[in-house]
């Protein structure tokens, strides 16, 4: 058994050093084989790295040679486009160079010509100089003669004939400017007359005197009770709401409303009516009324303003400027409805523009809203004018329109022609007769008030209280009053008239100091 498991082993190793030897054989049999393919692969690239390298010396000689002779073309192209343009700068050289030649010698014969003129000048002015020495001479020599005829100097002949010269010029002027100045004033009285008259005559308007009460008739003298309410409680809450005085007097069947403003009235006399016709008297009931008597009066408001502006024609104002404009329906100046007024200075202004030939629309936009300051509540500081001016900015107004309101009164000099028309329609409408209540034994003593202030000055002639009143002429001594003492007497006279004379607007002061000479020709 020992015995055969060494057999075996022997065996073992016997065909396991035999496999090592063949694997052996086998691998350097493999090596070599593989080696000689690889020389074999070896030798074949270096053959073809040797082809490719001749093919490419090849190659590039060729498209070295190509490139060379391409070079050789493009540069004798270049060469060829050289010398072509070279050709034809050189012909243009040549072109320019015959122009300057002809050019210079253009010059040389002009500048030839012009000096033989110059010299043909220079003799022709020495010969002027000669023979203006000798015509001085001469002249001088006749100066002396003259001198020794007339027996007065040059310089006194002179100053003799320049003194007469202006002594007739003066005399001449003078005349013509008294007789223009006689001719102008006769024009202008005459075409101012006609134009005003004209307008007065073609707007003839009526007129309304209101007053700060009004008075709501009743049914009977039971109603009273009913307005007064238990424990006044109805008529207090009227005068609440309203703020407007009721007057529950004696007078049969009637109350009387008090009130400065004119539309917190009307609401107030709405409102009573209501009442009155509904029968219905409670404190709610007075509420509901007032409450619809306001919308009433503001659509009244609105509507009167929409009507004023229909009427002249206007259009294009502000919706807040045209109820302003109704307001004034409810103001009074003198007794004067300024919404009345208002339209009657826009008539009268239209025409007056049109007789002018200025731009009657402008004219009559500031005729219809020259008193539009008036619109305003007291609780608005400042003049009716300063307030017109404000609402017309603001309103976006132009300023021919803004500065006619603004001069209206004469606050500012009127720098336009609208602005003198306005002035001369205002004036028109409420200096003409029955335009304003105004008692007229006050109006006169009003009137002789003012003249006797005007003649207690010192060198006073005359004086005339004239435009109702809105002016006063002063005629003054002109030998005891000079130029500037006339500015002295206007002004103390202002003071003094403003201190001691109630009147409405404005008055302006025109002292005339006047020299005549009187001659007559035989």
């Amino acid at each position: 058994m020992e015995q055969w498991l060494m057999y075996t082993v022997i065996a073992v190793a016997a065909f396991a050093v035999s496999g090592a030897l063949f694997a052996l054989i086998f691998f350097r049999v493999g090596y070599r084989a593989r080696q000689k393919k690889a020389e074999s692969e070896i030798g074949s690239a270096e053959e073809e790295a040797k082809r490719i390298r001749e093919e490419g010396a090849k190659n590039a000689e060729t498209m070295k040679k190509e490139a060379l002779l391409g070079a050789k073309e493009e540069i004798l192209r270049q060469k060829n486009d050289a010398e072509k343009e070279l050709k034809e700068r050189r012909a243009d050289v040549s072109r320019m160079e015959r122009r300057i030649t002809q050019k210079e010698e253009t010059l040389d014969k002009k500048t030839e010509a012009l000096e033989r003129k110059s010299e043909q000048l220079d003799r022709k002015i020495k010969e002027n100089e000669a023979l203006h020495e000798q015509i001085e001479v001469l002249h001088q020599e006749e100066m002396k003669r003259l001198e020794q005829i007339s027996g007065i100097t040059v310089e006194e002949a002179k100053e003799e004939l320049i003194n007469r010269v202006e002594s007739e010029v003066k005399h001449d002027l003078a005349q013509r400017m008294a007789e223009l100045e006689t001719q102008f004033k006769e024009e202008a009285d005459a075409k101012a007359k006609n134009i005003i008259s004209l307008a007065i005559q073609r707007c003839a308007a009526d007129h309304v005197a209101e007053t700060t009460v009004s008075v709501v008739s009743l049914p009977n003298e039971d109603m009273k009770g009913r307005i007064i309410g238990r424990e006044g409680r109805n008529i207090q809450m009227l005068e609440k709401l309203t703020g407007v005085e009721l007057i529950i007097d004696d007078t049969p069947e009637a109350i009387t409303l008090s009130g400065f403003d004119p539309v917190r009235r009307e609401i107030a006399r709405i409102t009573l009516e209501k009442l009155i016709s509904d029968g219905r008297i409670h404190p709610s009931r007075i509420e509901e009324t007032v409450e619809k008597a306001t919308k009433e009066v503001e659509i009244g408001i609105k509507q009167a303003g929409e009507r004023a502006t229909f009427d002249v024609g206007i259009h294009g104002i502000n919706p807040e400027l045209v109820r302003m404009l109704g307001r004034l329906k409810y103001r009074t100046s003198y007794g004067q409805n300024v919404l009345k007024h208002s339209v009657e200075v826009a008539w009268i202004a239209g025409m007056i523009a049109d007789e002018l030939g200025v731009d009657s629309t402008v004219a009559k936009r500031a005729g219809l809203l020259h008193d539009i300051g008036k619109a305003q509540t007291h609780e608005m500081e400042g003049s009716h004018v300063e307030l017109g001016v404000n609402l017309a900015k603001r309103y976006k107004e132009s300023r021919e329109v803004i500065h006619a309101i603004e001069a209206h009164h004469g606050d500012v000099e009127p720098e336009t022609i609208t602005a003198v028309i306005v002035q001369a329609a205002d004036a028109i409408s409420a200096a003409r007769p029955g335009a304003r209540r105004e008692d007229l034994e006050n109006y006169i003593k009003r009137l002789e008030k003012i003249e006797e202030i005007a003649k207690g000055f010192s060198g006073v002639d005359k004086a005339f209280a004239v435009q109702a009143g809105r002016e006063i002429r002063v005629m003054v001594k002109p030998e005891e009053v000079n130029d500037d003492g006339m500015k002295v007497i206007a002004r103390e006279m202002a003071a003094k008239i403003q201190e001691e004379v109630k009147y409405p607007g404005q008055i302006k002061i025109n002292v005339i100091r006047e020299s005549r000479a009187i001659d007559y020709a035989k």
